[in-house]
C-alpha cells in the first residue's frame, strides 16, 4: 500500500506535526489498523478508503484507540489523497469519517481547511490539574469527536513554561472520560494571536506538537474574541513551529494550513 508522511500546520519539514497515511487500506482489518497504529507511534496514524458517500472514507487511530476525528489528520491525509492520485484534484473535498461528513477546501495558496463537526460544549466545575489558568477563567469541555477540556493561561510566556503532571493530567482526563487538556494564551509575537499547547497523556501523547481538534475546541470557546479570522500558534516547546488558520462566523469554525510531505514510499504488512 502506498504510504505518506504528511507534517501539517507548516509548509516547510519538520516544523508541524506528522501524520502517517496508509493509501488504500481497504484490505486491513481494525486490529491491523490499530496494530500499525501502534509502531508509527505518531500521535495519529490514518487509513484511506474508498466511500460510497464522500470523496473518501478516513479512519484515525492514536497509538492505542480510534478516533471518529481529528483535525491534523484530516488536513494531511487530504493531502495525501490528492498529491498520490487517490482523490482527483479539485477545490472542494468531503470526508467520510466516524464523525460524519467533514467538508474540506483546497485554497490556491495550498492551504487545506475543514469545516468543524458541530461541537457540544459544558462548562466544567474545578481547575485542570496543574495548570494555573487566569482566576475566574472558564473552563469548558468541548467535544468535537476528540473531547478537549479548555483554559486559558495569563501570557505566552507562563504557556511557554507550563510543566504539567502527566500522571494527575491522565488520571484527571480519564476520570472525566476526555481527550485531554487544550490551553491557550493571548500572544504578542507580531505573528499570531495566540499560543495553544495541547496535552493527552491518557492517550499516549504526552504533548500534541500542534492539534487541530484542540484549535478547533478553542476557536468554539472564544469565537470572535480574536477576530473573524486568526493565527494561532503551536509546537514551540517540541522543537516545532506549527501556524493553525481560523475562520469563524455565526455557524461553524473552520480550521486550515498547509501540509508538506516529508516520508513517501509504501508499507507491507
Amino acid at each position: 500500500m502506498k504510504f505518506r508522511q504528511v507534517d501539517v500546520f507548516t509548509d516547510r519539514p519538520f516544523l508541524g506535526n506528522p501524520v502517517a497515511v496508509v493509501i488504500g487500506a481497504d484490505g486491513l482489518d481494525t486490529a491491523a489498523m490499530q496494530r500499525i497504529a501502534g509502531w508509527t507511534n505518531l500521535s495519529e496514524t490514518t487509513f484511506l478508503l474508498q466511500s460510497t458517500k464522500a470523496d473518501y472514507r478516513l479512519r484515525i487511530f492514536t497509538p492505542r484507540q480510534e478516533l471518529p476525528f481529528a483535525g491534523h489528520p484530516t488536513i494531511g491525509s487530504a493531502h495525501a489523497a490528492l498529491e498520490s492520485g487517490f482523490v482527483a484534484r479539485k477545490k472542494r473535498l468531503v470526508q467520510e469519517c466516524g464523525a460524519g461528513l467533514i467538508d474540506l477546501s483546497v485554497e490556491e495558496d495550498g492551504r487545506i481547511f475543514f469545516k468543524g463537526p458541530p461541537a457540544k460544549s459544558q462548562a466544567l466545575e474545578g481547575p485542570i490539574p496543574s495548570v494555573p489558568l487566569v482566576p475566574g477563567a472558564a473552563v469548558v469541555k468541548v467535544d468535537v469527536g476528540p473531547v478537549w477540556v479548555v483554559g486559558e493561561m495569563s501570557d505566552a510566556a507562563a504557556l511557554a513554561a507550563l510543566k504539567p503532571d502527566m500522571t494527575a493530567l491522565a488520571d484527571w482526563s480519564e476520570s472525566l472520560g476526555v481527550t485531554g487538556a487544550t490551553v491557550f494564551a493571548r500572544s504578542h509575537d507580531g505573528v499570531s494571536q495566540i499560543h495553544v499547547r495541547s496535552f493527552a497523556p491518557a492517550h499516549g501523547v504526552p504533548e500534541d506538537p500542534v492539534c487541530g481538534s484542540g484549535n478547533l475546541s478553542v476557536a468554539t470557546c472564544v469565537r470572535k474574541r480574536f477576530g473573524e479570522a486568526y493565527v494561532a500558534r503551536q509546537g514551540m516547546q517540541l522543537g516545532r513551529d506549527g501556524r493553525i488558520s481560523v475562520r469563524v462566523n455565526e455557524k461553524s469554525v473552520e480550521i486550515g494550513g498547509h501540509a508538506v510531505t516529508c516520508v513517501h514510499g509504501e508499507i507491507r504488512i
